[in-house]
């Protein structure tokens, strides 16, 4: 839509002299802005790529998840097997870790679960319970990790979730730059095939449609653009 556009912003300018006289805001800077206008918006967008923080991000936060989840879950069935004929104490480990209301989610892969989580062990893994658990013979090392995700994964989180707005507001800006673009070119277009209207040569280079069908393109790439092209 973009490259057409450019094409017929050209053609605008090219015709210029003749077409000032038609109308008063039909000027040769005019002409030349648009061009820029247009050439801005291609290099300003089109290459962007929005989305690659955010697909790092992801990456990055899986790489934690996943460890996290694995830990997690040999650090419960170790509490399930060595409090096994200690039920209450063993349930008990489990509500103060949090895993009792938390693990379900996180199993579904719910990331904030799982912060939710992190930081109820971190928080809740005193002294006193770390020595009870270890006297059972569960690694410390363990323990240490599984609280060392929690900032780590928290921030991760938090990080990716920003990027979800951000890439969203990009989007958002370039669309409503090439919509408002297109609805410009779309006015010349109507009025100068108009004024060309017994000149085919001249009217087709005003015709938008087949502007961008000589490009070889007939799909509108910008979301709300009229489907009644000229």
């Amino acid at each position: 839509m973009l490259m057409a556009a450019k094409t017929v912003a050209e053609n605008f300018k090219a015709n210029i002299v003749e077409l000032a006289t038609v109308r008063t805001d039909w000027t040769a800077d005019y002409a030349t802005s648009l061009i820029t206008r247009v050439d801005s918006a291609v290099e300003t967008y089109l290459g962007i790529d929005s989305k690659k923080e955010l697909r790092n991000a992801t990456s990055q936060l899986t790489a934690i998840m996943h460890p996290a989840m694995r830990n997690l879950s040999f650090f419960k069935t170790q509490i399930d097997d060595d409090f096994s004929d200690d039920s209450t104490n063993k349930s008990e480990i489990l509500r103060t870790l949090g895993f009792a209301r938390h693990l379900r989610n996180v199993q579904k892969g719910n990331q904030e679960s799982l912060s939710q989580l992190l930081y109820a062990f971190k928080l809740n893994m005193t002294t006193e319970l770390r020595t009870i658990i270890t006297a059972k013979g569960l690694s410390p090392t363990l323990i240490d990790t599984i609280i060392g995700y929690a900032d780590v994964f928290s921030q991760a989180n938090v990080s990716q979730e920003s990027l979800k707005a951000t890439t969203r507001e990009i989007t958002q800006e370039a669309l409503d730059a090439f919509n408002s673009i297109y609805d410009e070119i779309i006015g010349i277009c109507k009025k100068a095939s108009s004024y060309y209207q017994y000149e085919p040569l001249k009217k087709e280079q005003f015709t938008f449609a087949k502007v961008l069908t000589r490009m070889g393109s007939t799909r509108k790439v910008v979301e709300g653009t009229p489907s009644n092209t000229l």
